[in-house]
């Protein structure tokens, strides 16, 4: 049993307002920039590739970021520089909307974001420990769910009456209160029994990835997380496309409202979900997460009123706050007794990448040869596919992280 002093309030504040404003930026990517670059006279095609080679770099980068974030003793400092490589990549789309900025803009974001979210994972994991870390990660959702939907409504109506450039603007703009906030956070020692070194990983890299890959579950739930963003990433930005060719100069807006409703409902039912996860088992929580993708592809094939894209879009509330809360939760069940915590996550993270990258790609090739409707039901066959290996092959791992409490 260890021991852990009590966080601070002012550390716990810090960490919610981290989870706020880092929100804040990262919302200025994504649909965002397909409505931007339509708006700059690019291709369905230009847009998906583009996305892809910056997915693809963040896959490169996901391991080793786990990694690099698990032998840092301050994971404060690898928040802070990820922080700045985000805003700075926004700079670059706001100044340079032509192929080669993008692409170098992109694989900016892609890398800095594989090591901002492990390390803001690791200073939660460090601040409260296990025991807590459902209702923790749970809250850090909810802020971050916040932060999406008030930057959504701001990039919108910045994006529709003064112009799509401004949203980058503001994307940097926002990331500068984030870093104050991290600022004020002031991690607990630990148990002095928790782990040798202060955190640091045991064995060879080699080593670590050979013993987290002899794990079945991992393995399982990393065929799972690349099936649901496989179904999930281009849903948006190619519903965006859709709705900026439809109603002009009001896609910034509608855009927004379809980010803003579904994260107010991720704010709402966040903690529930970490509290549900803990009392009633993971794949519970999975599954009704996983399900709501192919329901969403199929009412997305089947609309033709671009504004009716805004109430679907609060199908992605259930599935964004699901997987916020249970990715990080999961891999702390999985690394119980070990100090390969953000590594898991790094490795969760690229089958995340692998999905996404697909996603664009097959969507936007589907949807230029055949039609966007083709396209969203293409998506949806892979949300179903998602939700049953949830439903056949992913064991329970409540329970797993009883016990020993090992570094982040």
């Amino acid at each position: 049993m260890s021991w852990r002093i009590a966080p601070s309030a002012r550390s716990r504040r810090g960490l919610d307002w981290l989870n706020f404003f880092v929100a804040n930026a990262q919302t200025g990517f994504g649909p965002f920039i397909a409505v931007y670059l339509t708006a700059q006279a690019w291709t369905l095609r230009d847009i998906g590739n583009v996305l892809a080679i910056g997915t693809l770099a963040s896959m490169v980068s996901q391991i080793p970021g786990g990694a690099v974030v698990d032998a840092l003793r301050n994971k404060q400092l690898a928040a802070l520089a990820g922080g700045l490589a985000v805003a700075f990549s926004a700079l670059i789309f706001a100044f340079w909307p032509h192929w080669l900025p993008v692409l170098v803009a992109e694989i900016l974001h892609g890398f800095a974001s594989c090591i901002l979210g492990p390390a803001i994972a690791a200073i939660s994991l460090q601040l409260v420990g296990r025991a807590k870390l459902g209702e923790r990660l749970g809250r850090n959702t909810s802020f971050a769910a916040l932060g999406s939907g008030v930057a959504a409504a701001i990039f919108g109506a910045s994006g529709t009456y003064v112009s799509e450039r401004s949203v980058f603007y503001l994307t940097a703009l926002l990331m500068l209160p984030g870093m104050i906030a991290l600022m004020a956070i002031a991690v607990p020692p630990a148990a002095p029994a928790s782990t040798p070194r202060a955190g640091r990983a045991k064995g060879t890299f080699l080593g670590q990835m050979a013993s987290l890959l002899s794990d079945r579950r991992v393995l399982i739930f990393a065929a799972c997380i690349l099936l649901f963003h496989l179904s999930n990433a281009a849903m948006l930005p190619l519903a965006a496309s859709e709705v900026t060719r439809s109603v002009g100069v009001w896609a910034s807006m509608v855009v927004a409202a379809c980010i803003v409703l579904p994260q107010l409902g991720v704010a709402v039912i966040s903690p529930l979900i970490g509290r549900l996860a803990d009392r009633r088992g993971r794949r519970l929580v999975l599954l009704l997460g996983f399900a709501a993708l192919p329901a969403r592809a199929l009412l997305l094939a089947l609309i033709s009123n671009p504004y009716a894209l805004i109430p679907v879009q609060m199908l992605d509330g259930v599935s964004a706050g699901m997987f916020g809360v249970m990715l990080p939760l999961i891999a702390a069940d999985l690394t119980v007794g070990t100090n390969r915590f953000n590594l898991c996550i790094g490795t969760l993270s690229l089958a995340m990448g692998i999905g996404a990258a697909l996603s664009t790609v097959i969507a936007g090739d589907v949807a230029q040869a055949f039609s966007p409707k083709i396209a969203f039901m293409v998506l949806g066959l892979a949300g179903l596919a998602a939700t049953l290996l949830v439903l056949v092959a992913m064991p329970e791992t409540r329970g797993a992280r009883d016990g020993t409490e090992a570094a982040p």
